[in-house]
């Protein structure tokens, strides 16, 4: 399905875009970041802060690193000031680029076994597919912060994946 060079490869492009998307939305006000635009997450704020919940907890399950102290419910308001946020961001983009390039070669031909908050059961599940589900998580909802960011006339960077190797 996926191997080593493809989670190095996303983890490197989830640190581009959440940089291109951030410094985008800290050129609009806090109370425009905030502002509810009807996505599911409410708003660009608690959007990036879904984000980040997510990210946290797959890398729990993946790294056994902390779990977030909340529940996803409430992931939109994990994180209530703007520079927290961003620190937050890069503290876990670290994380996640840290893990990538340490990853076992035989790491993602396992199964993982966790119990799943959303199903309210344990669930099984190849590794690799987890993995491709965090980033394509990650993809989903920059997607919507990106719309939603536009539409507050902010100007986010570009996104394609295939220009990842242009930028440093």
């Amino acid at each position: 399905m996926i191997d080593n060079s493809y989670v190095r490869t996303m983890a490197r492009y989830n640190a581009w875009q959440n940089d291109n998307l951030y410094q985008a939305a800290a050129t609009l006000g806090d109370d425009t970041r905030r502002q509810d635009r009807g996505a599911f997450f409410g708003s660009i704020q608690g959007t990036f802060c879904h984000l980040l919940w997510a990210d946290r907890m797959w890398l729990s399950r993946f790294a056994g690193t902390p779990k977030p102290s909340i529940p996803g419910a409430e992931s939109a308001s994990m994180i209530a000031l703007w520079d927290d946020l961003v620190a937050e961001r890069r503290v876990t983009d670290t994380v996640i680029s840290d893990w990538a390039a340490g990853l076992a070669p035989d790491w993602l031909s396992g199964d993982l076994t966790w119990l799943s908050g959303i199903s309210r059961r344990e669930l099984t599940r190849p590794r690799a597919q987890l993995v491709a589900h965090m980033f394509n998580h990650q993809t989903h909802h920059r997607g919507q912060v990106h719309a939603m960011l536009t539409a507050a006339g902010a100007r986010p960077g570009d996104t394609d994946l295939m220009l990842i190797d242009l930028v440093d």
